[in-house]
């Protein structure tokens, strides 16, 4: 989706910023993305018909319809098997995944100080590889959210919101993140890449699973897999 008076201001300005986002908030978007809780690390892997993204019924689109129609997913590729073509949506650049997921922060996270102070601490964090630092960014920033925010929002009923929210600060920063891929040992949650370093998330519940488990069951798989010359590997 272009606009003519993105190019305006970056010649005006002489600097890359994000003036597609800027110039189209997408507060309708985040209203029903919030209405209809969406695990967020899914949003760049969407698989569609040409009769879903066609669909221009307002009031019963689709998640995948409404963000392609909105320039927020674009077209990837596509399959076709036996007559059917199935098409494969990601985001147009990183511009516009940075922008919009850093707006899903702030919409699926209550007006707390705590939040603002999350994206700009996480960079240098890894940076200097401080584990410690970011476990207690993270767990202070959970801790903010008033119980009351909880009880009146249903978004944070959502199963996969911590894990969405999460994902969607370190992704908002234009990092190489890494979400659900499969090797023979196994399928990570999430790895962050930067500086020749990689990070490995994984992620429970810890109602159902004992604390600790996360840890066990990346120590248990290995992580040879991710293991590159490339990079060094460090598990959080």
């Amino acid at each position: 989706m272009y606009n003519p008076f993105d190019a305006l201001l970056f010649f005006d300005l002489r600097e890359y910023n994000p003036f597609w986002y800027e110039t189209g908030n997408p507060s309708f978007l985040l209203k029903v993305l919030r209405s209809r809780p969406t695990f967020l690390p899914d949003l760049s892997k969407r698989l569609a018909s040409y009769e879903l993204l066609s669909a221009f019924d307002v009031e019963n689109i689709s998640t995948e319809a409404l963000l392609f129609q909105t320039g927020y997913l674009t077209l990837h590729g596509r399959t076709e098997f036996a007559g059917l073509s199935t098409y494969i949506l990601g985001y147009p650049n990183l511009e516009v995944r940075t922008s919009l997921l850093a707006a899903l922060a702030r919409d699926w996270t209550p007006p707390v100080s705590e939040t603002s102070q999350v994206q700009p601490r996480l960079i240098p964090l890894l940076i200097a590889n401080d584990l410690d630092g970011m476990r207690d960014l993270m767990t202070g920033f959970y801790a903010s959210i008033p119980h009351q925010w909880y009880a009146n929002n249903s978004i944070a009923q959502y199963e996969g919101y911590y894990a969405s929210v999460f994902y969607a600060f370190f992704a908002s920063l234009g990092l190489d993140i890494r979400v659900e891929e499969s090797s023979n040992a196994g399928r990570l949650d999430m790895a962050v890449i930067l500086e020749n370093r990689c990070w490995i998330f994984e992620f429970k519940l810890v109602e159902d699973e004992p604390e600790g488990k996360a840890l066990s069951q990346i120590l248990a798989k290995g992580s040879e897999h991710l293991t590159s010359k490339d990079f060094d590997v460090t598990l959080i």
